[in-house]
């Protein structure tokens, strides 16, 4: 296996706090050391705010685990300052291919569109992705932001409070106690927060079986999602195919409902059904396996007073799409520009109703296809699997029938329709910007767009006159003033204007839009900032 699953990166390390007299109090506490704990903590600390994250364990996640990454998280990622490592490292596609039995029946492109600076997904391993997040952790503390990772530092219980959390801890070396004024649950799918606090969560859970194994093999399929229904070497069942760095192939092979789990990973069983899909001449090593099944939950509330869960200690979805880690770092991006203004007084509390209101409203969203997707992979009737096979039958040769082709609906940001921060859209533009919507990236001549929206309120304004800066109620909205002249390939025009000359957005600081209109009205601006700041 590779080393760095033998590596401590966050090593255990007696703290001040376990020889303090009384319990110390921190700004933030986040359990769980994985993508959307070390997510929410890097973007704290970028913020300015001390922040303390507690795992029992002190190395990255064994085995691959999640290895595709979505364009908009990869845009997250940049923000945070560790984007570029792994977009470096990562295989990166936009092409998928379907097949039934032996046929190709058609194929697609997640980015047709030209003007992007990132791509709509990358491959990679997880246990890189936590290090490369590690990794700007320590570039952070260098330079003095108040973050901190404790390994071996598990929490064993913890009690709640008006104004604070209390967590006892148990270390190597006993226990402690420490407060926080806030707790982020990122303790995954079997969240312990979730099981302390006895909260819900409810959904369906699937019976089917997959096998997982990472292959190490120089082969010559092409970057691409490969998908099977029914394929020849695993009848009756589906298959994926992707490549990973470090000629690391993941091969997903559906098992059934009642089986032998530990005897199915053993290598004599395993090796067998991935030479019947590669053929007898391909030499492999096997690298991890593991057979899951899935569920997909989710918690009735995210937050519960000073306690906010996200990822998967919040929901849970199956892995067709790619959902999981990519909603628990869109629910990260949602949550620390709120709680920074809740934390500093420039926003009331229930501001951080919106983040439950959205991220369940993502939830929901993610449930919903990812149910679609297994009950299109996994029929439950004979009925249904005729219903399956036709339309993949009519897929290859009919256009209409491709859109019906549920392999796994893969990610896609959230629109945070009927949000209560949106303003009711002044603007007859793209409905892809609508109030609500991630803004699209697009090309300003050597850069791109969506790195100038990070972090702030922005006034983006095109072809539009406006103040340089305006404050509401201790809120800094800086402007910034492009024209359609700034790209000459029309993507800004297309995306934020369409028909209209001109066009004023306000961005909020995950880069979602929260109002627009053809022209600036200070009243109607100051509104809209006041609405998405939670204040009316």
């Amino acid at each position: 296996m590779n080393k760095i699953f033998e590596v401590p990166l966050y090593a255990y390390d007696r703290s001040p706090d376990q020889d303090a007299p009384a319990p110390v109090r921190h700004k933030v506490a986040v359990i769980g050391a994985g993508p959307v704990g070390l997510a929410a903590a890097i973007d704290l600390a970028q913020q300015g705010i001390e922040v303390v994250v507690l795992d029992d364990n002190d190395k990255v996640s064994f085995g691959s685990r999640a290895i595709c990454f979505a364009k908009r998280p990869l845009e997250i990622l940049d923000r945070l300052g560790c984007g570029q490592p792994m977009v470096d490292k990562g295989v990166q596609w936009n092409l998928g291919k379907v097949f039934f039995d032996d046929r190709q029946v058609y194929d697609f492109n997640l980015l047709p569109e030209e003007g992007h600076a990132r791509p709509a997904f990358i491959n990679l391993q997880q246990y890189y992705f936590e290090e490369y997040m590690v990794n700007r952790v320590r570039e952070l503390q260098e330079q003095g932001a108040p973050i901190e990772i404790r390994g071996r530092n598990k929490v064993e219980a913890i009690g709640t409070h008006p104004d604070h959390v209390k967590l006892e801890v148990e270390t190597p070396e006993g226990s402690y106690t420490l407060e926080a004024d806030w707790l982020i649950a990122c303790d995954g799918a079997g969240s312990p927060t979730r099981r302390m606090l006895g909260k819900d969560f409810v959904g369906r859970v699937f019976e089917d079986n997959f096998l997982i194994a990472d292959v190490i093999m120089d082969a010559d399929f092409p970057t691409e999602r490969w998908f099977w229904f029914d394929p020849p070497f695993n009848k009756g069942q589906s298959a994926l195919l992707h490549k990973q760095p470090d000629g690391v192939w993941r091969i997903d092979l559906q098992l059934g409902w009642d089986i032998d789990k530990e005897r199915e990973k053993r290598p004599e069983n395993v090796i067998p059904r991935l030479k019947a899909m590669l053929g007898e001449d391909v030499q492999f090593e096997l690298e991890w396996v593991s057979i899951y099944t899935f569920q997909c939950r989710r918690m009735e509330q995210f937050r519960h007073g000073r306690v906010i869960f996200a990822g998967d200690a919040a929901h849970q979805v199956s892995p067709f799409g790619a959902r999981g880690a990519n909603s628990g770092l869109q629910d990260t991006d949602n949550l620390i520009w709120k709680l920074r203004l809740v934390m500093e007084g420039k926003a009331p509390e229930s501001l951080l109703d919106s983040y439950d209101m959205e991220r369940v409203h993502g939830a929901d969203e993610n449930i919903l296809n990812s149910s679609r997707s297994t009950d299109f992979i996994t029929p439950k009737s004979e009925m249904s699997r005729i219903l399956r096979d036709a339309v993949l039958d009519l897929s290859e040769h009919h256009e209409f029938a491709r859109p019906l082709v549920n392999s796994g609906r893969l990610s896609v940001p959230c629109t945070y329709d009927g949000s209560p921060l949106n303003s009711a859209d002044a603007l007859d533009g793209p409905a892809r910007t609508r109030p609500g919507s991630p803004c699209p990236d697009a090309p300003l001549g050597d850069e791109f767009l969506l790195p100038k929206l990070a972090d702030k309120f922005t006034l983006l304004t095109i072809d539009a006159d406006a103040p340089d800066l305006i404050e509401e109620d201790g809120v800094e909205v800086t402007r910034l003033a492009l024209s359609v002249k700034d790209d000459a390939t029309l993507a800004l025009k297309e995306r934020y204007l369409g028909d209209n000359e001109s066009g004023v957005y306000l961005i909020r600081p995950d880069q979602h839009v929260a109002a627009r209109r053809p022209s600036f009205d200070e009243p109607q601006i100051r509104a809209a900032i006041r609405r998405a700041t939670g204040k009316e």
